[in-house]
């Protein structure tokens, strides 16, 4: 599917669904135009070829959905890739998504193979608001950046929310469950870490105005994007860091049952050494014992091995270890 926005001064934003001659349209230098391509067919990425005529390696990049940001300068325009991603809960994960761009002097195009919540955003801003295409493509490539960064920002707060909740099944009742959430979550804030780090990388470029299409006065623009990546960057260090010592409370507290466990069974064990051991002395098998013959000889071990069991309690408790 191919949504079009085509902007000239004092001229309310054209939208144009579907194909049209982009190559006559980008000829037009007191114009913006944006093209975005969603989960185009051949027929739709000809257009890339044919009326833009972009550099076949970065077609080829584009078709080959390599998720990898990079930004390549062919000098009458840019190529880069970004990513934009999602948080789908603790069974869903972390989902990634390439977003392509085309960016000319007065011309951006966008080619991506999902639908996204902050593309119906941008369309209805394109259509309603012309400020988004008034001060050039460049403003324009800006906008769609930040609202990308912006997502960033709306997945992170969805994994401290979850982590919020590990943190607090840790506290209480940790499983293995839990264990595996704590797992699952850290490996996503890596991936994060890992996505964000490249672009950080790019948006510094633009910031510092290192590609003819973005000027001076865009640049700014790109540097607050920046400062908002690096933001994002050092939230989930720290979230990796609550998550690491959510771990080390887990594993302490598995280690503090099971040691509570063992001196449980050892004390029940030594509880019952000296019945045991006086029951074994007592079935020794000769006939000439003078307990034998006690007429309460039983109930007299019995009371025995209460007294003793009762002692070796009180001796426990004293010592604190009951």
């Amino acid at each position: 599917m191919i949504r079009s926005f085509y902007y000239q001064a004092n001229e309310p934003v054209k939208v144009i669904d579907g194909t049209e001659n982009f190559d006559k349209l980008l000829e037009k230098k007191d114009s913006v135009l944006w093209v975005d391509l969603c989960n185009p067919d051949d027929k739709e990425l000809y257009i890339l070829r044919h009326d833009f005529k972009f550099h076949p390696l970065a077609i080829e990049d584009v078709i080959s959905e390599k998720p990898s940001t990079k930004v390549d300068d062919y000098d009458d325009y840019i190529f880069v890739v970004f990513q934009i991603v999602d948080f789908f809960g603790k069974n869903g994960g972390l989902k990634n998504r390439e977003i392509d761009f085309f960016l000319y002097k007065n011309a951006l195009v966008t080619v991506h193979y999902e639908e996204h919540r902050i593309f119906d955003e941008l369309y209805q801003r394109a259509e309603n608001d012309e400020r988004l295409f008034s001060r050039g493509a460049e403003f324009l490539f800006h906008a769609v950046i930040d609202a990308i960064v912006d997502n960033y920002n709306s997945t992170l707060d969805i994994l401290e929310y979850e982590i919020e909740e590990v943190e607090t099944d840790v506290l209480g009742e940790p499983d293995k469950e839990t264990v595996k959430a704590i797992y699952t979550l850290r490996r996503d804030i890596v991936s994060l870490k890992r996505m964000v780090m490249p672009q950080k990388e790019l948006v510094s470029r633009f910031a510092r105005g290192d590609f003819s299409q973005i000027s001076e006065k865009s640049a700014v623009y790109f540097s607050d994007i920046h400062d908002h990546l690096l933001r994002i960057d050092d939230l989930a260090n720290f979230h990796r860091e609550i998550l690491n010592s959510s771990l080390e409370t887990y594993y302490s507290s598995v280690s503090t049952k099971t040691n509570e466990i063992i001196k449980f069974l050892t004390i029940f064990t030594v509880l019952f050494i000296p019945p045991t051991f006086m029951v074994g002395l007592w079935g020794m098998n000769f006939e000439f014992m003078p307990e034998l013959h006690l007429e309460n000889g039983y109930f007299y071990s019995l009371g025995i091995m209460s007294v003793i069991v009762s002692g070796l309690l009180m001796f426990f408790r004293k010592k604190k270890w009951l």
